[in-house]
């Protein structure tokens, strides 16, 4: 973990952990604190300090830079919830990837494309504001 925090855990990789990173900043103005954890290494993938966060934060949400289906995000969060029971959950975890559709070729079409920190900072703040089951 290379960040504490207490409301939601954010799980990056590689370069999406310096958007949970940047994501975690902008959130704690929002009054909103975040656990920050690095996969340094995805196989084998070691779901403790993830699963001990959950617990803590009791909400989720993967970073991934890449497609949704069949990829690193959706492993995690299936993991996770193999591991944990569903009550302990105050969300839905949720996973931001890239959209399903080709990468784009143009400089001004990348800003829509791949997530940003302000991408991950508003689908935390929605998630934050779930009501809880």
């Amino acid at each position: 973990m290379i960040r504490q925090g207490s409301d939601c855990t954010l799980v990056g990789s590689s370069y999406s952990t310096h958007l949970c990173l940047e994501a975690a900043k902008s959130l704690e103005e929002q009054g909103v604190s975040c656990d920050v954890i690095d996969l340094r290494v995805i196989s084998p993938l070691g779901y403790d300090a993830i699963v001990a966060s959950v617990a803590k934060t009791n909400r989720l949400c993967v970073v991934d830079g890449g497609w949704g289906p069949c990829g690193l995000a959706g492993e995690i969060i299936a993991g996770v919830t193999e591991r944990t029971h569903p009550s302990l959950f105050k969300s839905t975890p949720l996973r931001l990837t890239l959209p399903s559709a080709p990468a784009p070729t143009s400089g001004p079409l990348d800003g829509a494309y791949y997530l940003q920190p302000k991408d991950i900072a508003s689908a935390v703040v929605r998630l934050m504001n779930v009501k809880s089951r």
